[in-house]
């Protein structure tokens, strides 16, 4: 797609993601408020500026968000904090309710572990 075109449809808000996704679904922990539980729920996609969490509650916008959650067992514990950027509410017909997180501070390991995944998957889904 050439950069006009890009823009055209970035301009009518049906792509704006900076970023390639790849499917995820596991189990992430997060919380809004440093005194809150953490909830959980299961994310639907993940790429390297942000994730999408499926819940019947999402924040409103700017909404900030601690997150953490691990790739596979053993791995190591992926955590920082985000933001929402983006709200599906829930009874939208063929919309998954929820809302998405752009990474705002992760460290550096887990800043590339979230990398790896995301460009391991990408290669195979070009094979």
């Amino acid at each position: 797609m050439n950069e006009q075109a890009t823009r055209a449809q970035t301009s009518q808000g049906s792509e704006r993601r900076r970023t390639p996704r790849v499917a995820l679904d596991l189990l992430i922990q997060y919380r809004f408020e440093s005194y809150e539980a953490f909830l959980g729920d299961r994310s639907l996609d993940i790429s390297v500026g942000g994730i999408f969490i499926c819940t019947e509650a999402p924040r409103e916008e700017g909404t900030l968000v601690y997150l953490q959650f691990r790739l596979k067992e053993g791995a190591p514990l992926v955590e920082g904090l985000g933001r929402v950027v983006r709200v599906n509410p829930p009874g939208v017909p063929g919309r998954v309710a929820g809302m998405g997180i752009e990474f705002v501070n992760l460290d550096d390991e887990s800043r590339q572990t979230i990398e790896d995944i995301v460009t391991r998957r990408l290669s195979k889904a070009h094979r």
